[in-house]
């Protein structure tokens, strides 16, 4: 679809034309592992083998294409499964990448107990200190790695300067978006070279499928990505494509919401007793709030906290919250709350990347903005 068209157009229509046979509206989901080939090499539309090819899956990556800026777009069967084959398709054993000192839990799990056996080194640093990443910098640094805001601690990272910088290194800044998405924040633009996504959280936003995507800014990484995703084989099913597409079809307005309820219950935390650090860049107290109001379009859904009553205060706060489910993952239409030292970032406990015992993490969904402030007032009080 043309990119002159806005946001929401093209998260409805790019990569989503109607059926040509039957006029069909929605994307139908190729339920299919191969195609009829007329004559041997005679490809219709270039599918042979669902690996390397879905109509539902070039769909789902044309879109994400799309909304990203990017040049190409790959779906794969989680964010995890994306982030391993930007790994192993433009890094080598020896190769150094830089990471946030305060990464998901899974992602420095990847870094530490995965990539680590097959010889990529990883320093990690606090990823919103310019002049601290530039320290972390060496002949053998390939990639920077950056998640913005990162998970949990909604830290900033200046995603333009770390683009100059990588650059300067000859080296490459990937771009976890997953909190943004691309509704609130376009990384290719400002300069990064590749965006990765848990289409798990909020492009596919309704908390029914598992995926990752990887888009590209140019066809010197997307050729070598699109090479690993086919022989790796880690792509997205046609169901969850199809899933997937049909969330991001109301990614804008679910953002919208999620952004409105997000900032009237980050400033109810900032006045309450029990409360003693609230961690949500639209906050001018937020460290990364200017930089945030730069590249972001609004500020998301995303609020982590710090109990003042210690670590068992803010578990039995999580127990109590009734609207608020408990659970892990994040970015869907529900609110959900965690506590990330016991649960998705278990993975760093005992490394310089724990988070704190106190802290308590929320996302928070599109149900009415008083019943959610209602619910908090009852678990903290």
């Amino acid at each position: 679809m043309h990119e002159g068209y806005g946001f929401s157009t093209r998260a409805i229509h790019a990569g989503q034309e109607p059926d040509p046979l039957t006029g069909a509206v929605a994307v139908p989901i190729y339920a299919t592992s191969t195609y009829k080939q007329d004559g041997v090499g005679g490809l219709r539309g270039g599918y042979e083998y669902s690996r390397s090819g879905n109509p539902t899956r070039t769909a789902l990556e044309t879109c994400l294409a799309s909304l990203e800026g990017g040049n190409r777009a790959f779906a794969f069967a989680s964010g995890l499964a994306a982030e391993d084959t930007v790994l192993r398709a433009l890094l080598a054993p020896g190769d150094h990448v830089v990471i946030p000192d305060d990464a998901y839990g899974g992602t420095f799990r990847l870094f530490d107990k995965v990539a680590s056996r097959w010889g990529l080194h990883y320093t990690a640093t606090p990823i919103t200190d310019l002049a601290a990443v530039t320290a972390c910098m060496s002949e053998g640094t390939r990639m920077i790695w950056v998640e913005t805001p990162t998970n949990p601690l909604l830290n900033v990272a200046d995603i333009a300067g770390l683009a100059d910088l990588a650059h300067q290194h000859d080296s490459i800044l990937v771009v976890d978006n997953t909190f943004a998405s691309p509704y609130l924040q376009q990384p290719l633009a400002l300069g990064a070279d590749i965006v990765v996504h848990s289409t798990t959280k909020y492009l596919g936003g309704h908390s029914d499928v598992v995926g990752g995507a990887v888009i590209t800014a140019t066809d010197e990484h997307a050729e070598p990505i699109a090479f690993h995703h086919n022989s790796m084989g880690a792509v997205a099913g046609p169901f969850d494509a199809w899933l997937t597409l049909r969330g991001i079809k109301t990614l804008a307005a679910r953002m919208d919401r999620h952004c409105d309820n997000a900032e009237a219950i980050a400033e109810y935390l900032v006045g309450h007793d029990k409360v003693a650090d609230v961690r949500y860049p639209g906050l001018v107290s937020h460290p990364g709030h200017d930089i945030a109001g730069k590249q972001m379009k609004r500020y998301g859904g995303m609020i982590s906290f710090r109990h003042k009553d210690g670590e068992e205060a803010a578990v039995a706060f999580c127990d109590r919250t009734e609207v608020f489910t408990l659970g892990e993952s994040l970015g869907g239409v529900e609110s959900l709350v965690e506590h990330p030292g016991r649960m998705t970032h278990a993975s760093a406990a005992g490394s310089p990347l724990e988070v704190p015992s106190d802290l308590v993490r929320l996302s928070v969904g599109i149900e009415d903005r008083d019943d959610l402030l209602a619910d908090l007032r009852q678990a903290l009080d």
